[in-house]
């Protein structure tokens, strides 16, 4: 067993403690299902669904469906809890159409994506380690209990509370955001269609406002669904508006700018263009204009 094994080995009960942390402080207004908190079953769903994805993929050495088997468990963890809560309220409905978009839209582009690309690089050097692909797996399941659970909480609650001004402005943002991830997707997509594009960064539209605005966009409308849930938080649910910091901890930081920053040094680093362009260009927000 090699460093990365090792880390990955000892990074799964971690994971997995984490989760069952947070799902312990969200449920205290959680109704109970089959003697354990309905919430508490969703994030156990969450990891689940990873799992049993993960094995059919470490066999054929795929990781054609790991964004996929992604979008499909927020669809699970938001549409069961509709189904099986007694006391759904319409905040709870809303929040389960405004995830159920998100995962329906940003599952179905990322699956075509990499249909057409083949594969996905990030997976190269992970994918023959089963214990490495085990934990990315198994991190994608902590990834969507800790984004969805604002959505979550409400989903689950036995308590309700009519919609009001915080879901006014959470779903305003929601649609800001989620209408930049969208634009910034189609552009990069059509920029990257076009063979004159070939082996160029894309600079136009969205893209001349800020290098990463499709993260952008994912970090808005992460904060409008926890803005939603707002009004029925409670006591230890309070701990549920980790969400929208995870997202952008994570994408800001971690997984997202650090990693594509890196690659785009690493491919246009000499690139005169690229350096005007880097030098001149907001990082993360889109803002009209140029960096001062």
């Amino acid at each position: 067993m090699n460093k990365a094994e090792k880390i990955s080995a000892l990074a799964i009960p971690v994971i997995l403690a984490i989760a069952a942390g947070l799902a312990t402080l969200l449920s205290s207004q959680s109704v109970w299902l089959a003697g354990a908190p309905l919430l508490v079953w969703m994030f156990v769903l969450a990891f689940v669904l990873q799992w049993l994805v993960f094995i059919p993929s470490f066999l054929a050495q795929t990781e054609k469906f790991f964004d996929l088997t992604g979008s499909v468990t927020y669809l699970s963890v938001v549409l069961v809890p509709l189904w099986l809560n007694p006391q759904s309220s319409s905040r709870a409905i809303l929040l389960a159409i405004l995830v159920s978009l998100w995962a329906l839209r940003l599952g179905s582009f990322l699956f075509f994506r990499i249909q057409k690309d083949g594969k996905d690089g990030r997976f190269d050097a992970i994918k023959p380690s089963f214990l490495r692909f085990l934990m990315v797996w198994t991190l994608q399941g902590l990834w969507v209990s800790v984004t969805a659970c604002c959505a979550l909480v409400v989903l689950t609650s036995a308590n309700a509370e009519p919609l009001g001004i915080w879901a006014m402005a959470g779903t305003l943002l929601w649609l800001l955001g989620m209408a930049i991830e969208v634009i910034a997707d189609t552009q990069k997509s059509r920029f990257k269609a076009n063979p004159v594009n070939r082996g160029r960064f894309i600079d136009t539209g969205l893209w001349a406002w800020s290098r990463h605005p499709n993260y952008a966009g994912e970090i808005l409308l992460w904060t409008g669904i926890a803005l939603i849930a707002v009004p029925v938080l409670q006591g230890s649910q309070w701990a549920a508006l980790i969400s929208p910091i995870f997202v952008f901890v994570l994408l800001r930081y971690i997984s997202g700018v650090p990693m594509l920053e890196k690659r785009a040094d690493e491919r246009w680093g000499d690139d005169a263009d690229y350096q005007r362009y880097k030098a001149g260009t907001r990082l993360l927000w889109p803002v009209p204009g140029k960096k001062h």
